[in-house]
């Protein structure tokens, strides 16, 4: 064996031990990252076992809550379901985070789809607000008959986005929530009774004693009128024409309207019977003999 051949013998000799050492050396690292992989999806996994046990805990709170504060079906469903979808997501946050990848540039990119799409829906969104503010304060409810700055009518159906009712004419009004939310909503069927105010003129000439009298016998003798209450009749205001006197008597809100046409024909009939006299604006045409003689 010459000197060029145990030269080559030896090289190859270093090469092999070379190799072998960066295979161990690659065998150590890939060990040490498969066990701290394997520990860190271990930890995943338990932060995402004890994650659903919290969610569900959580959701169960606030559906026990939501029933107990009476509000509606749809409300309790939707934001169920929002606060479950929230929940979900900050626990995928945490498990990204916790594998090692950075969660910095995927918010950033949430963050800006959320706000393109709220800019989009800007109108929708300001609907659906105003349904959950209504849904959950509840100013009225399906069945009321309520009052707008433009609408009134009977409120047939109530939705996240829309509220719809009928008008006394039997037309459909459709009104968008966020609209309706930001005005000023009379609730006339909210309480179970109502006062009456009924304004009746007379001429100056009249007995206002003898007038109270009539008035106090209709109201009285009413099977409408909660005699549990108590009616007023009083001089409302001195008139160029007329005294005016006005009443006020309590009523079920289902018998408001009955009460109130009834009392004004009996209240005509009556004060016909006592010769009380309604005023009216009378127009006086005088002609004078210049006017004859011109003609």
């Amino acid at each position: 064996m010459n000197i060029n051949t145990i030269f080559l013998t030896t090289q190859t000799l270093k090469d092999a031990e070379k190799e072998v050492t960066k295979l161990s050396k690659f065998l150590s690292n890939a060990q040490e990252k498969i066990i701290d992989f394997g520990i860190k999806l271990l930890i995943v996994f338990l932060i995402w076992f004890i994650g659903k046990k919290i969610i569900k805990g959580i959701l169960h709170i606030l559906d026990k809550t939501f029933n107990r504060s009476n509000l509606e079906a749809s409300v309790t469903s939707f934001l169920m379901a929002v606060i479950k979808a929230f929940l979900y997501g900050i626990l995928v946050v945490i498990l990204i985070n916790k594998i090692g990848m950075d969660t910095s540039s995927l918010v950033a990119v949430l963050g800006t789809a959320t706000l393109s799409i709220g800019l989009a829906l800007q109108g929708s969104l300001s609907n659906f607000a105003g349904g959950v503010l209504i849904l959950v304060m509840k100013p009225f409810r399906v069945g009321d008959y309520i009052i707008t700055p433009d609408k009134e009518g009977t409120v047939t159906g109530l939705d996240i986005f829309y509220t719809r009712m009928l008008t006394a004419d039997n037309r459909l009004v459709v009104i968008p929530n966020g609209t309706l939310s930001n005005s000023n909503i009379i609730n006339v069927t909210h309480e179970p009774i109502r006062r009456l105010d009924i304004s009746v003129s007379i001429d100056y000439s009249e007995n206002i004693k003898k007038v109270k009298e009539i008035l106090v016998q209709l109201i009285s003798e009413h099977e409408l009128v909660l005699k549990d209450y108590e009616a007023q009749i009083f001089v409302n205001s001195f008139d160029p024409s007329a005294i005016n006197i006005g009443t006020r008597m309590w009523v079920k809100t289902e018998d408001y309207w009955t009460l109130k046409w009834d009392m004004l024909e009996k209240i005509k009939e009556a004060f016909d019977s006592n010769d009380v006299t309604i005023p009216f604006d009378q127009l006086d045409v005088n002609i004078t003999n210049r006017d004859l003689i011109s003609k």
